[in-house]
């Protein structure tokens, strides 16, 4: 765009009141919900009755035990982004080089999105239920009766199960981009399958695994449901020790302490992330020849072994939650097998104020984050205004931060006046909708890179004002990613934790706060049961979403792939 153009788009920008009133409500909102719970957080850590200091992070530094857990965090965020990238990238493998049925493709994508669609710690509930005291496996099989489940193995192979299908999500789509004919050639001119691989396949993949396992090194960062349960003692990390800083010793600025100390290394895997996904693509994408299959990359043996691996893994995942299932149907999983409904009736009586509350939290929040996402999305995407950069970036950082950052923030932040709404369902939709929102501007900004500019100059060229234009031409258009961002609202509305066990209260709580209180209590039964309907209610969810999704993505519009990877 010359620079005229991007004057005249400034200028139409500024004309607009419509269009100069949304962009000043929008830097309201975010300055509210994002940068000032910032500011007080970092406040709290570092003013001390009006005066800098440094004495609570020289306290956190000088602490060897949170030195301890800061080590913790980095060992199982890497280890998490091993194993969960190599599985997803054998997933992906498996469902674009290996020749699968597509009934069976479409098995396996059910079966991994399992732990993407319930709330994070379902996994180490199953785990428990498998490799505990009275597990399935270590007693009723193996007959150990004094396993422990906790520590670094559990708690990393519970998180690596849990996010490996961000990995496959994010990579499959790089593997069915890369020309089969590229690959091809490679192979005729007398390279072998492995040669083939070694030297062009991976190398085209590279930026795709880097970006993944950065993605799950963050998701773990960001988890201490699944430290909280699996962890125990014997492994504390940072998310988990803040959690128990605020809640057991009451010391919120021990707790903003603690999430400072996260904040480096989370804002460090998000630029780190970001450089991989803004370099230039390895993949050019040229065009298969008609009727071109995909290269079959593996030989027999390897693809048997390959499919056969995740085949495996495959059904352990199906087997943790057939195992939750079962254990909500028993009156005491690993004691008394004797099949009741009596935990559904506690869901369906006590718990039905908290399945109520998660509900219309969600109904407020998935419209509201929608919204939130296309609007910014917009904006950033196609409207030249001051500040343009700097709201696309402030946006972003509540999504970057971990979970416990942001929910110790807001407890900060919104606890006491000015802004006193903390037990409120205001601040929780909040939460969910500057946090999880930016999974639509993401969305939105990258569908609107494919809308040729011209169908919007057209319409102003005609007189239409910017809001005329977005609402008759590019909302239309960008309808795909705002049901995508609803589908990842209502997913996160339903199963998040992190965040949002800070800001609850007795007048306002969610299913997933419940299920752990019934874990730390030992009401096993009862947790397998919130955690059975949460997923149903989810898929449901999801599949009304996708259902209008497909319906509002018309013959050759842009896909909107990866949804849920966010």
């Amino acid at each position: 765009m010359t620079a005229a153009a991007r004057a005249a788009g400034g200028s139409r920008a500024r004309a607009d009141p419509a269009l100069a009133f949304t962009v000043a409500l929008l830097w309201i909102a975010i300055g509210l919900f994002v940068l000032y719970p910032i500011a007080m957080l970092l406040a709290r850590v570092f003013v001390d009755h009006g005066h800098f200091t440094l004495g609570g992070v020289a306290a956190l530094v000088t602490d060897r035990n949170q030195v301890a857990a800061f080590r913790n965090s980095l060992v199982l965020g890497a280890l998490v982004g091993l194993a969960g990238t190599l599985a997803g990238f054998g997933f992906a493998l498996a469902a674009t080089r290996c020749r699968l049925a597509p009934w069976l493709v479409r098995a396996i994508d059910v079966a991994v999105l399992l732990p993407l669609v319930s709330p994070p710690f379902t996994t180490a509930i199953g785990y428990v239920f498998s490799f505990g005291p009275r597990g399935l496996i270590t007693y009723d099989l193996l007959g150990i009766g004094n396993a422990s489940v906790y520590g670094l193995t559990s708690t990393m192979t519970a998180e690596a199960i849990t996010y490996f299908p961000i990995a496959y999500l994010t990579l499959r789509p790089m593997l069915a981009a890369i020309d089969s004919n590229i690959e091809g050639m490679a192979r005729s001119l007398g390279a072998s399958r492995l040669h083939v691989f070694r030297t062009v396949t991976l190398p085209l993949c590279t930026p795709g695994l880097a970006n993944a396992f950065l993605l799950l090194f963050a998701a773990s960062l960001a988890d201490f449901a699944t430290p909280l349960i699996l962890a125990g003692n014997t492994f504390p990390v940072l998310p988990t020790q803040a959690y128990l800083q605020i809640t057991g010793l009451f010391d919120l600025r021990g707790g903003a302490a603690l999430s400072f100390a996260l904040l480096v290394p989370a804002l460090a895997v998000f630029l780190a992330q970001r450089f991989w996904v803004g370099r230039r693509a390895f993949v050019t994408i040229t065009g298969k020849g008609a009727g071109q299959a995909p290269f079959d990359s593996f030989s027999p043996p390897a693809r048997a072994v390959l499919c056969g691996a995740c085949l495996a893994l495959t059904l352990f995942v199906v087997y943790l939650y057939a195992l939750l299932a079962y254990a909500s149907l028993v009156t005491a999983f690993g004691a008394n097998e004797t099949l009741t409904l009596r935990h559904y009736r506690v869901v369906f009586s006590e718990g039905l104020r908290v399945l109520g509350d998660t509900l219309i939290i969600a109904a407020f929040a998935t419209p509201l984050g929608g919204l939130y996402g296309v609007l910014v999305g917009y904006l950033v995407a196609k409207v030249r205004f001051r500040g343009r950069i700097a709201m696309e970036i402030a946006s972003m950082i509540n999504y970057a931060l971990p979970g416990t950052i942001v929910g110790i923030a807001y407890l900060i932040a919104f606890n006491d006046p000015p802004i006193a709404i903390t037990g409120t369902a205001l601040i929780i939709v909040a939460c969910y909708v500057f946090r999880y929102g930016a999974t639509g501007i993401r969305t939105t900004v990258a569908l609107l890179a494919q809308v040729d500019r011209s169908l919007e100059e057209a319409s102003q060229g005609l007189g239409a004002s910017d809001a005329t234009t977005f609402r008759r031409i590019t909302l239309p258009l960008v309808m795909p990613a705002f049901l995508a961002a609803l589908g990842v609202m209502f997913i996160r509305s339903m199963t998040a934790i992190s965040a949002t066990i800070f800001v609850v209260s007795i007048g306002w709580t969610l299913v997933t706060v419940k299920i752990l209180e019934n874990m730390t209590e030992l009401e096993l039964g009862v947790a397998a049961a919130f955690s059975v309907v949460v997923v149903v209610l989810v898929f449901v969810g999801v599949f009304a979403i996708g259902r209008l999704l497909r319906l509002a993505r018309a013959p050759g519009a842009p896909a909107v792939a990866g949804m849920l990877s966010a």
